[in-house]
């Protein structure tokens, strides 16, 4: 049995929700003590519990999370309706001015044909709004810096200002990784000038995140993915150790890496 719905039902569905949220904000002391800012970092949270549920590949914590997440816009809008500054219909409503003017190859006479267009089309129309003075005017300030880098480089990119070909970023990886590598590895007896290492570390990380996004890797999935492979090796480690009757701190790095590299054969067999 298919789990859509119709539009009808879903209209209906959203208006169960709005009215649940009248009811909460009315009645529940919780709910009624909330405010833009004490929801803030819930959203946050929310919105992270979202991200894992879509790297796990996990449709049911997918949905759940959405609704999470549904229910915390919903409960932005109840407020700012009380205040009488917006409520679900004109948040709702000037969203969809901005899709409709940032679409002209839909809904005017622009035309785009690729993917790429579309971006670059996109891009010049949030310069032409107001208050947007600058193509990376609306990366947020607040964004974690692997993210942001990437969303820097997506916007760039949408104007034109990019490189051309793979190999040409790749060369950029590389000479960045030679700066660094001569500033964190100085000649014998010199002191490291640890703030000029820093910033030849975040050129070089800076530069793969580049090449990642010009070879369609997603950086910030990559890495997590990595953290997850290496939490899951270690907890191999630690179960190991445990079962052997030993404690990590006791034990050598040789010993360690024994059964490190059983986690590792141990994922292969069982992905």
């Amino acid at each position: 049995m298919s789990n859509l719905s119709t539009r009808a039902e879903q209209l209906a569905a959203f208006d169960r929700l709005l009215t649940i949220m009248d009811q909460l904000r009315a009645q529940c002391p919780w709910d009624k003590k909330q405010t833009t800012e004490s929801l803030r970092h819930l959203t946050i949270e929310e919105t992270f519990e979202l991200s894992d549920a879509i790297l796990e590949g996990n449709p049911e914590e997918v949905k759940k999370e959405v609704g999470d997440l549904l229910l915390h816009l919903v409960f932005y809008a109840k407020i700012g309706s009380e205040k009488g500054n917006y409520d679900i219909s004109t948040i709702i409503h000037s969203l969809c001015e901005k899709l409709i003017r940032r679409h002209p190859h839909i809904y005017g006479d622009t035309v785009a044909l690729d993917e790429e267009a579309v971006k670059q089309n996109w891009e010049k129309i949030k310069l032409t709004e107001k208050g947007n003075v600058s193509v990376l005017g609306g990366v947020p300030k607040s964004l974690p810096a692997l993210i942001k880098s990437m969303r820097i480089q997506e916007k760039a990119h949408g104007v034109g200002f990019d490189w051309q070909e793979s190999e040409q970023v790749w060369k950029k990886v590389e000479e960045e990784m030679g700066e660094f590598h001569s500033e964190f590895h100085p000649e014998a007896g010199k002191e490291i000038d640890r703030e000029k290492a820093a910033n030849e570390f975040g050129d070089l990380l800076f530069s793969l995140i580049n090449y990642a996004r010009f070879i369609d890797i997603n950086p910030e999935e990559a890495l997590e993915r990595t953290n997850l492979k290496f939490i899951s090796r270690f907890q191999y480690l630690e179960q190991a150790a445990k079962a052997a009757g030993k404690n990590l701190s006791d034990m050598s790095l040789a010993e360690m890496d024994m059964y490190w590299e059983e986690a590792k054969k141990y994922q292969v067999s069982s992905s």
